[in-house]
């Protein structure tokens, strides 16, 4: 799972709601304000629960990362800071922290050289054994070990227990194998083999250093991460960006970027709203080919900012934002509005060829015509819908912002077809049939006479 833990004094804390319980969001705005009164002193922030949000994140631990990058760590860790500090006074920003820690406590090990080469040791002999001993061998020599009873691979680790190196003299008295010189040995060590003890060549003294380095590029980065509470994650991410731009001149070199969860939303966005403008054009030149006609695929596509008008009328009077799932359910609430828009158009204009009529009478008759399945299409998909709209089951409410906008949008965009559309219709096409349609007329009228002499 992804952690920020850099020591002991981190922990990780997964909490598991029983049936029937209330929002998510209530009970982390209620510990966002309760537990820093009771660890005061300590820092908490909420990390993404479910997959969904781990893999919109890319790893990330925040839906919302700004990562500074530069060549220098502590101007970066300064810019940071000030950075964080403007993010905080930004409505619906939450759980803002710098995850790096500069000045983590740490021993430096000193090793005397001179001392070591009378032993016949060097600084990466001590270098190798302290890492085997304190992070395992896997990563200097990994060894694998396979069951025959079912052909598994098992890492096989070399590493000194915890609970040996609890204090600084037993991290000193860590074995360096087998030196040339018997110059540091413990009571009971074989003196014909001479033991050489990590206290015999060095010494520990209390140090600095950085708990967790992060590179994006080979570039060294410092991250300043937040989250969206009780407002949209685009509109935090919009504000951040502000944020950015009013920390006047950086340090030399220095870039900042904003990654995460809200960067992939945005792309998202502009790919969302690009297909639905290419699908709008796409549907109107297909219409244009199969009607021989300019004006009707117009007359048509009449319904398209109804179903609009209806998504943002629904989201707005729910409280949902504007995200992917919305999007989606704007694109498939546009597709049922213009399949409905071009029954009723189509059979305007074969009423007014078959028949004769008028562009007001044709549209008035068409409607009738196709009320019933205009509405039974409609209705199918509203009702279809609902469960979803009022986010029913686990996890409901990430697709509830779908099922409400396909619902908005179909509302206005049914009374859009059934009544604008049939008077744009009736505004527009006021000219006489085409040749085309003429001819067809000539030609029913023709087979009439044929079938009256007969």
């Amino acid at each position: 799972m992804q952690t920020d833990n850099t020591g002991s004094q981190d922990a990780d804390v997964l909490v598991a709601l029983k049936p029937g319980h209330k929002p998510t969001e209530q009970y982390m705005e209620r510990i966002r304000a309760e537990l820093p009164d009771v660890f005061p002193g300590c820092s908490m922030y909420f990390q993404p629960a479910d997959i969904v949000s781990q893999v919109l994140n890319f790893g990330l631990s925040a839906p919302i990362d700004v990562q500074i990058e530069g060549p220098d760590a502590n101007a970066s860790f300064e810019v940071g800071q000030r950075l964080a500090q403007k993010i905080r006074g930004i409505p619906g920003a939450s759980d803002v922290r710098i995850p790096q820690v500069l000045a983590h406590p740490a021993l430096a090990v000193d090793v005397d050289r001179q001392r070591a080469a009378q032993i016949g040791i060097t600084e990466r002999d001590v270098a190798n054994n302290l890492l085997v001993s304190l992070s395992s061998s896997s990563l200097v020599a990994p060894s694998f070990w396979i069951n025959p009873k079912n052909n598994v691979n098992y890492p096989v680790v070399v590493q000194t227990p915890l609970l040996r190196v609890d204090s600084v003299s037993s991290l000193l008295g860590t074995p360096l194998g087998r030196g040339a010189l018997i110059s540091a040995s413990r009571p009971g060590d074989d003196p014909a083999g001479g033991t050489a003890y990590l206290g015999a060549v060095a010494r520990l003294r209390p140090d600095t250093d950085l708990a967790m380095i992060n590179h994006v590029a080979v570039q060294r980065v410092i991250d300043v991460q937040a989250s969206a509470s009780g407002r949209d994650l685009g509109g935090v991410a919009i504000d951040i960006q502000k944020a950015i731009d009013s920390l006047g001149k950086l340090p030399r070199a220095t870039r900042i970027h904003i990654r995460g969860q809200s960067e992939s939303m945005f792309a998202a966005f502009g790919r969302l709203g690009l297909g639905l403008v290419l699908a709008i054009a796409l549907v109107y030149l297909l219409l244009v080919v199969l009607f021989q006609s300019y004006l009707d695929p117009f007359i048509i596509l009449v319904a398209v900012p109804g179903a609009l008008i209806g998504i943002l009328w629904i989201l707005a009077v729910t409280g949902t934002t504007l995200n992917v799932e919305s999007f989606m359910g704007a694109i498939m609430a546009v597709g049922i509005a213009t399949s409905n828009s071009i029954l009723l158009v189509s059979a305007a204009n074969d009423l007014r060829v078959a028949e004769n009529l008028g562009p007001l009478e044709a549209a008035i008759a068409a409607g009738k015509m196709r009320l019933r399945p205009v509405l039974m299409t409609a209705l199918a998909m509203l009702l279809g819908m609902v469960p979803m709209a009022l986010a029913f089951g686990e996890g409901g409410e990430q697709n509830a912002p779908l099922g409400r906008a396909v619902i908005g949008g179909l509302l206005v965009a049914t009374f859009v077809t059934l009544f604008v559309v049939p008077a744009v219709y009736t505004l527009l096409r006021r000219a006489p049939p085409s040749a085309h349609q003429l001819d067809e007329k000539f030609e029913a009228e023709s087979r009439a006479q044929v079938s009256h002499a007969h």
